[in-house]
């Protein structure tokens, strides 16, 4: 859509103050683009403005013209990978000089602007840094529901039947209410709050059951781009596939198109084999639909979800709610377009209290794959990452067979924490860590302090035919590697702390040196020399 603006609109700009929404620039020739993206987080910060090109700045202004940015578009696209949000500008001639001006929308609500890490604001002629103080009251703004608010100018006539028989249906069976199919396409409408009394149309229904060419009339970007590339090095895709209508038309659509790419795995179990897809079907749609409900339908770009053959990401513009982050997911819910999360739970698409994210990271590690990763994610987008590759399926095995014998099922956190033993992950005990010693799952190793691990029990390693790793795993006792430090010295004489480091590769130097303290207490060793770096240690 071209903005257009009126001389006279121009001419009332002209005559008014330049405040904290008001910028004018004389620009004659040029205009630094590092300088107009600082202006324009400026002005959105402090709640959107003007920045116009080719008028004097003080009283009374007066038009010089400005040859500055010849091609908008480019720069438009420009301010948008930059600062994520969708700037327009146009021009005007007054005088038969060129005036370009800059439309900054106002910020998204809980996010304040940054480029280069710098948080900009208006102080009089100047830019500054926002303080910490005005950046908390931002980050801790309420969040109003977009998706409830009513589209202007949006009708029932523009959402799509067939979308609006969908909801109908799998409402009536996910509430087992054959009543919801008698009524009609405005009384669904208005019992699942997509459209008030008055027949004003919510986003959400937009966003749901909009035609296609509603959603490139009132909400462009909230479409789904596909893309499928067959090793991640590649830069261009070798398929790309754009969805923009309303979401309930392309659900099924999306996983079909991602499952024609699907690798499948064979898992042996003994004698038998188990076909286990690289990316579970029930994983996928969660991840999906939670970057419909939680994305920032404010700022100007589309959900991605990019393909690889063992990499699965979906990409959401704007960053995780308020209170979220990546280490508390599976505790907190907090969705940014609600209307939208709660019809999709009334029609079983997503589940409530969060427990979408408990299924997608249990699924995960229930094949044995590595959990969700959002670790990726920033202040402008939330990625959420998936691999297919199966890590360590005996390991599941052998969790099956305890909760089999204990007739105890796993919770999501007990599942994630044992993963995190697997992986050598934890090295400080709480009160589910003393439960699992107990029933001969996990062992402690190490001495206190940074020497202490905890690892997988002997029984697993016994069960997964690697009675050896479970040896090396352990390492050996303390009394032991004491006696290898007293060898090491009976060969040479003398040793380094770098040399004891290669005899006990498995150790920490804080363990080795607290050995060390140890064997010079009983009078077996000695130090000799006036510090660490120069100095050896030599037997008694």
């Amino acid at each position: 859509m071209v903005v257009s603006i009126s001389v006279d609109t121009l001419l009332r700009w002209i005559d008014g103050k330049e405040d904290e929404h008001c910028e004018f620039k004389e620009a004659k020739y040029s205009f630094n683009s590092n300088e107009l993206t600082d202006y324009c987080i400026a002005l959105a910060n402090e709640g959107g403005g003007l920045l116009i090109l080719g008028i004097t700045n003080k009283k009374p202004r007066s038009v010089i013209g400005s040859q500055a940015f010849l091609n908008l578009d480019e720069v438009k696209f420009q301010l948008l990978q930059r600062i994520h949000i969708r700037i327009d500008a146009t021009t005007q001639f007054l005088e038969e000089k060129r005036v370009v001006v800059f439309l900054v929308p106002p910020r998204p609500i809980g996010t304040p602007l940054q480029y280069n890490g710098r948080y900009l604001m208006r102080s009089g002629e100047s830019l500054v840094s926002m303080t910490p103080e005005q950046l908390k009251i931002i980050f801790s703004e309420g969040q109003p529901d977009f998706s409830s608010d009513i589209c202007q100018n949006a009708s029932i006539n523009d959402l799509d039947p067939t979308a609006i028989s969908i909801l109908r249906e799998k409402w009536a069976i996910k509430s087992k209410n054959e009543n919801y199919l008698k009524k009609t396409d405005a009384e669904i409408l208005r019992d699942a709050e997509l459209m008030d009394s008055n027949g004003g149309i919510t986003y959400a229904a937009i966003i749901l059951l909009g035609s296609s060419a509603t959603l490139g009339k009132f909400l462009p970007n909230a479409e789904i781009i596909y893309e499928y590339r067959s090793d991640k090095s590649s830069i261009p895709y070798q398929y790309r596939s754009e969805y923009r209508c309303g979401i309930l038309l392309c659900i099924d659509k999306i996983w079909n198109e991602i499952n024609l790419r699907n690798e499948v795995h064979q898992v042996k179990h003994g004698l038998l084999s188990e076909d286990v897809k690289g990316f579970n079907e029930d994983v996928v749609r969660e991840g999906y639909l939670n970057a419909i409900c939680h994305r920032e339908y404010r700022m100007g770009e589309s959900v991605f979800i990019r393909q690889q053959p063992k990499l699965l990401e979906i990409e959401s513009p704007g960053r995780f709610p308020p209170g979220i982050t990546p280490d508390n997911i599976l505790d907190r819910q907090s969705p940014r377009n609600r209307r939208v999360a709660e019809t999709f739970q009334k029609i079983g698409h997503v589940e409530r209290s969060g427990q979408g994210a408990d299924t997608m990271f249990r699924i995960m590690i229930e094949e044995g794959k590595s959990r969700p990763d959002y670790s990726k994610s920033d202040e402008h987008r939330v990625l959420l990452r998936l691999c297919s590759e199966i890590k360590d399926p005996q390991f599941l095995m052998f969790l099956d067979r305890i909760g089999q014998e204990t007739l105890k099922s796993w919770s999501v956190h007990d599942l994630i924490l044992l993963d995190d033993i697997r992986q050598g992950k934890i090295r400080k005990a709480d009160d589910r860590i003393r439960q699992f010693i107990e029933r001969g799952i996990v062992e402690h190793v190490g001495g206190s302090g940074k020497s202490s691990r905890y690892i997988l029990s002997k029984r697993f390693y016994s069960f997964i035919g690697k009675r050896g790793k479970y040896t090396r795993e352990k390492g050996l006792d303390r009394e032991t590697n004491k006696a290898l430090i007293i060898e090491h010295l009976n060969n040479h004489n003398s040793g380094k702390i770098k040399e004891f480091e290669e005899v006990l590769p498995s150790l920490t130097r804080y363990t080795i040196y607290s050995m060390l303290k140890e064997l010079r207490r009983s009078n077996k060793i000695k130090f000799v020399g006036s510090n660490r770096r120069s100095g050896h240690w030599e037997k008694v």
